[in-house]
Formats: C-alpha cells, structure tokens, sequence
C-alpha cells in the first residue's frame, strides 16, 4: 500500500468512526427498523473486489416504482443514517438502493479511494439488475460525491445527482480547515471538475444554502464544468447533514421530480 493509500485508510478509518459513535450517543442514527407497510425491504450482500458491501434496498410495494436511485453516503454515516431517506423515496415512487463502502458498518475491508469507487460500480451494477427497466440514477453525497463523479461515465445512469459536493478531495480538505501547505500532500484523487468535463448524462447539482462544510460556491463551479445539460438547486435554509437527518420533500421533492420526469 502505498503512503498515500495508508494514509487515506487511516485518516478516513478515525474521522468515521468518531463521527458515527457521535451519532450514536446523540441519537441521530435511526433504529434500524425495516417493517415499514406499504414498503419492500431487502438486506444484500454486494460483492466488490475481494469485499462484501453491506445494502439496503428500498421499493415501494403497493405500487410499481418510477425510478430507480443509488445513494452514496458521506464520510460518517452507514446505512442506518439513511434509512429514512430511503423510506422517503419509496414512498413517492423511487425505489433505492444505499451501501457501506468497504470497512464501514458491516462491509469486509479497508477504506482506499480506488476501493470505493469499485464498491460505488458494483452496487450500481446491482441496482440496474434489480429494477431493469427502470431509470436509474446515481446520487453522491458529501464524500459520496467524489466516487459517484468518478464512475459516472463508467456505470452510464440516465442522471447524475451530486448533494452537497465538493470540487475536489483537496478542495474539500482545505474546506473544512486544513491548511494548504498540508492540504497539497493530499492525494490528487476524486476531481470532480476533472470527471464532469467528460461527463455524458444530465446533471442535478444540489447545495444547502446554508452548508457550512462546503460553500455554494463549490457548487456553482460543479455546474460550469459540466458540457452538457447541468442544473443547479440551492435549497434554503439547509444545512450539511440535514438531507439525510430531517428528510423532507422541500429537498428531496425536485430530486424525485428530475429522476422520475414528473
């Protein structure tokens, strides 16, 4: 492995599990409770590599779903966290599936950049098998946001969805306080602006107005790179995490509207 590798697994392994045991004494992970009427819950096992990923898949059961959507989670959360984002998208039509990368929750392995990207291919592989025909979509957020861009070209969803997305791993590091003489020894990995240039599907850029991890600005850069069709939604009054804490519709609504054409 090389030092940046080691370093990214070490650095990602610490600040995860801090942020997660943080809401678990908070009591900001949900219960974990899957019997929701009206709705189609599945645990998975996702092979990635050498890896087992740990998912959840989401589907409406009264009714056909719309679309289909695969949620890639940011650095302090695990599958619990967004299980009531999940329940949220069932219930207006879009069926989703969400996974630990490797070395988070329940998923075999150690955290690396590359591994993340092969774990976000796989579950999406997996999300196609699963809803064909449907319209599937990829959503990166946060941290999620860097490997979702990074295989948007590879995995071709009918739409890319980045919530709360930085620019760059580097730009992301010297956001959240790092300084740029440090900053530089970060790994040139997961350039945002990099892959969109070449991106070949429409993109929905969303953004709290009041994110405090990463500026709008970031943003607004994500949509100038974009050659193709690009849009970009500020939400008010939205803060980093609160997508996934407090899901509503005032967020989530115009995301289910572009996936599912409504």
């Amino acid at each position: 492995m090389s030092f940046h590798d080691h370093s990214f697994t070490v650095a990602l392994t610490s600040v995860s599990r801090v942020l997660i045991l943080r809401d678990r004494i908070f009591g900001w992970v949900g219960s974990g409770r899957r019997d929701t009427p009206g709705l189609s819950t599945e645990r998975l096992t996702i092979p990635s590599g050498r890896n087992l990923l740990d998912a959840v898949f989401v589907a409406p059961a009264a009714n056909p779903a719309q679309a289909a959507l695969l949620l890639c989670h940011g650095i302090g959360e695990t599958v619990e966290h967004w299980f009531p984002v999940q329940q949220l998208l069932a219930a207006n039509g879009v069926a989703s599936l969400l996974f630990d990368y490797s070395g988070y929750g329940r998923s075999t392995g150690r955290p690396n950049s590359t591994q993340f990207d092969l774990d976000a291919l796989s579950a999406f592989q997996t999300l196609r098998r699963l809803t064909h025909p449907l319209p599937s979509a990829l959503l990166g957020f946060s941290l999620g946001s860097g490997p979702a861009a990074a295989i948007v070209n590879t995995a071709a969803p009918d739409r890319l969805v980045l919530c709360a997305a930085f620019t760059s791993f580097r730009d992301a590091v010297r956001a959240i306080g790092i300084p740029a003489g440090l900053a530089r020894l970060v790994p040139p990995f997961w350039s945002a602006r990099q892959a969109l240039r070449d991106c070949r599907v429409p993109v929905l850029v969303v953004h709290g107005e009041k994110d405090r991890i990463f500026p709008v600005k970031m943003a607004r850069d994500l949509v100038s790179c974009c050659p193709g069709p690009a849009e970009l939604l500020i939400i008010p009054n939205v803060a980093h995490n609160q997508p996934f804490r407090k899901p509503d519709l005032s967020y989530w609504g115009p995301i289910i509207s572009r996936i599912t054409g409504g």
